[in-house]
């Protein structure tokens, strides 16, 4: 069956508005064309403005060469006009005349497009009044034709001289054009700029606010998972955010009340073994010390030792179970843990102090070394992982030997080193030291057999904090170190 139909109604926030039934891939896609259409529309609107720029560039060019090719050629309109106007004067030749008419309206139209173009009016009515003079001259009597002539002449000098005016104002005219044309190039490029660095920003801006925005709903499912990793059930799983996410909160809080469940079970099962092996055990005990004490009648050398095997045999099951016990409860603690700002080296002189009995009864030195380090832990139980490591130390460490806490800080973790000076630990047990029950086979001669289960827990304790508990090998030489993750 799959998972999603045996998913319980959690109540989860559903999440109104036009956005309300699409994915996170589908946001994402969105969010690219968004930020991609933006960019988009900035491109081509630079495009336009470049586009429009080069069309105003080749009409600006076509229009400065049409007004020189016109000036030119007014200019040369001028000189034919002066040589058929002076023949048409001396020799009275009605062709001549006719040319200079031709040439005359021809003249005039380059004049009205030079006009148009931009060059002065008081130069284009100058002209036109020393081509009315030279008409005037040319319609004069033939008696006159000496003294016209004379005159003509003058009056194309000054054409001449109008024409160079004309060519510079053409000139000017096309340079402020052209100067013009700079100006706009230059408010087009910086408007261009505006508009691309603005839109860059914009979509840097949109790109960060979309980013945390589908980011946020991440942010709480790993909130949630880690809550579910430190056994914190009490609370209902409730996430926003795209379609597919909302649908992932719905399956952690179902994986939520299977772990209650199965928590609920275990305590209910550990209960039940408590129950079931402890009082069978009780009334084992009570029988064995009955026939101890003879109470059914004396027993024979034989039989009082069967019993003192059976009290013996008893007292080791019952520590067995004990121990097992103790160690469920401990790796169900250790999912629950009340991390508070705690001082490290205030701990582990705490721990030494509170075993100071039994290093002193040793004939031990105990001293903690290192500087004062802050960390959010839950103390109650790194105090007990720190205990059992010191006890341990305690226990195997020679008489008048030393046991040493060194609390240090390396590359983002806090590192507590336990060692001593005890034989440590053979190279056949260090691949299993941390097994529940399993017990090395150095054992010290003068200490009561323990029950394998310290290390365990202590691994689970610094577990449950996000580290790690290893055993550091210096050559024959071993000792314990915990790592825990500075979030500093």
């Amino acid at each position: 069956m799959p998972l999603e139909s045996s998913l319980p109604n959690t109540g989860s926030v559903k999440v109104s508005g036009p956005l309300s039934g699409l994915s996170f891939q589908q946001l994402l896609l969105l969010a690219f064309l968004l930020i991609a259409g933006l960019l988009g529309v900035s491109s081509l609107r630079a495009l336009h403005t470049l586009e429009q720029l080069m069309l105003q560039s080749r009409h600006g060019t076509a229009q400065a060469a049409s007004l020189s090719n016109a000036a030119q050629g007014l200019n040369q309109r001028g000189q034919a006009l002066e040589r058929a106007a002076r023949q048409s004067l001396v020799l009275r030749d009605a062709t001549l005349r006719r040319s200079f008419d031709e040439m005359s309206i021809d003249a005039l139209v380059l004049l009205d497009q030079l006009q148009k173009g931009g060059i002065p009016e008081e130069q284009s009515t100058q002209w036109r009044l020393h081509l009315d003079t030279v008409k005037g001259l040319l319609d004069a009597p033939p008696s006159l034709a000496l003294d016209n002539e004379q005159r003509v002449a003058e009056e194309f000098v000054a054409l001449d001289s109008l024409h160079a005016a004309i060519a510079q104002a053409v000139q000017d005219t096309n340079m402020r054009r052209n100067q013009d044309l700079q100006g706009r190039i230059e408010d087009s490029r910086r408007n261009v700029t505006h508009q691309v660095v603005g839109v860059i920003v914009l979509a840097l801006v949109l790109a960060l606010a979309l980013g945390i925005w589908l980011a946020r709903p991440f942010k709480r499912l790993e909130r949630t998972i880690q809550r579910l990793g430190e056994n914190r059930l009490d609370e209902a799983i409730a996430i926003s955010g795209p379609d597919d996410v909302r649908r992932l909160g719905q399956q952690l809080e179902w994986l939520r009340l299977r772990l209650q469940e199965l928590d609920t079970d275990k305590a209910r099962f550990l209960r039940h073994v408590s129950h079931e092996l402890k009082t069978p055990l009780a009334a084992l005990r009570e029988g064995v010390a009955l026939l101890q004490d003879g109470v059914t009648g004396e027993l024979n050398p034989g039989q009082h030792e069967v019993a003192q095997i059976l009290h013996h045999n008893t007292r080791v099951l019952q520590d067995e179970i004990e121990a097992l016990l103790r160690f469920n409860a401990a790796a169900f603690e250790a999912r629950q843990l009340k991390r508070s700002d705690t001082d490290l080296l205030a701990l582990l002189e705490a721990q030494v102090e509170a075993q100071r009995l039994q290093w002193q009864a040793r004939g031990l030195r105990a001293v903690v070394e290192g500087s004062s380090v802050s960390m959010q832990v839950d103390a109650d139980k790194m105090a007990s992982a720190i205990s059992n490591l010191l006890s341990n130390a305690i226990r195997f460490s020679p008489k008048g030997g030393m046991v040493r806490l060194v609390l240090s800080q390396r590359a983002g973790w806090v590192q507590v080193d336990v060692l001593d000076e005890g034989p440590g630990v053979a190279a056949a047990d260090r691949g299993h030291i941390f097994e529940p029950f399993y017990r090395g086979g150095r054992q010290p001669d003068d200490a009561t057999r323990g029950t394998g289960i310290g290390l365990s827990i202590v691994q689970e304790y610094v577990a449950a904090h996000g580290g790690r508990v290893r055993l550091i090998e210096e050559g024959a030489h071993t000792f314990f170190r915990i790592e825990l993750p500075n979030a500093a």
